[in-house]
């Protein structure tokens, strides 16, 4: 019986824009995403008969076919005519509804992994194809790295890797619902939206310029998950008095991250969230590559 192991990586936006909205309602976005190493593992093993079945050890998610690791594994076994049952035991690192994209990228690490256990002819691109059913996020999961997402997510321009740091990453403890932000995002008068320059955001990561692509960090759904939630920015003022070159919240939080150009200094932050906020989740890590997934 065959069995393999992946880890599934969580991101962060150093840079989300929504430009404006389609017909069917999906947002259309500008964004610049990247790796970090706090990682879920999956582990897959072949069985008798040919169900799939889910096991995880978080009992905030579900474990069947509503989970999105059953689905990835549905949509693989359909498209290349897999046989037989696989378990699937998913063990949860990266926090819950944080905006750091955990559940797409346990579904795109099922898909990597299959295609290593089987040793399927099937690129990249063609599992971001197949993935973009299950979620927006799933398709950059597929490689990570740096990378501009645009569209609804789906369309992916590989970027120079962004310069190397250490990151602070707390999750409150709270619950933010992505419907909510997105509809109150909306209801912002255009002229009063705050968008961040993700081009220049570019410019500098094609140079190496880690204080240059930190001082363009910025996500303008913050204008109004930052006002519901004042601990956010609670977060985000303690990262920089700690020493962060810049501090935010990612995707639609309420997730927030520290960029440090020193570690000794990002580990004294994390020091101090652990004495001042010791119910929330805590991190120290830093930017993770493509070649590393």
């Amino acid at each position: 019986m065959k069995e393999t192991t992946e880890l599934a990586y969580g991101k962060i936006n150093l840079s989300l824009d929504v430009i404006g909205r389609r017909a069917d309602g999906y947002h259309l976005v500008r964004m610049i995403m990247q790796t970090v190493g706090i990682a879920d593992t999956i582990e897959i093993r072949e069985t008798d008969g040919e169900e799939i079945s889910v096991e995880t050890d978080s009992g905030h998610i579900p474990d069947g076919q509503d989970n999105l690791v059953w689905r990835a594994a549905d949509i693989m076994r359909r498209e290349y005519g897999l046989q037989g049952g696989l378990f699937i035991h998913l063990t949860k690192r990266i926090p819950i509804a944080a905006g750091m994209a955990g559940g797409s990228a346990d579904a795109a690490a099922v898909m990597r992994a299959l295609r290593r256990m089987y040793a399927l002819d099937a690129p990249d691109h063609r599992l971001e194809e197949l993935a973009l059913p299950i979620g927006a996020d799933v398709p950059y999961c597929i490689a990570g790295g740096t990378q501009l997402s645009e569209g609804i997510g789906e369309v992916l321009t590989v970027l120079p890797h962004a310069p190397q740091c250490s990151l602070v990453v707390v999750k409150p403890d709270l619950y933010v619902s992505t419907g909510w932000v997105y509809k109150a995002f909306d209801g912002i008068p255009g002229e009063e939206i705050q968008h961040p320059d993700v081009d220049a955001m570019a410019a500098c990561i094609d140079r190496g310029d880690l204080r240059g692509m930190a001082s363009l960090c910025g996500n303008v759904l913050e204008q109004k998950t930052g006002q519901e939630y004042p601990v956010i920015g609670e977060l985000e003022r303690f990262l920089s008095e700690s020493g962060a070159v810049r501090a935010l919240m990612t995707g639609s939080g309420p997730t927030v991250f520290g960029i440090f150009d020193d570690k000794e200094k990002a580990q004294r932050a994390l020091d101090g969230l652990n004495d001042r906020y010791p119910d929330f989740q805590r991190f120290l890590t830093e930017f993770v590559w493509p070649e590393e997934l």
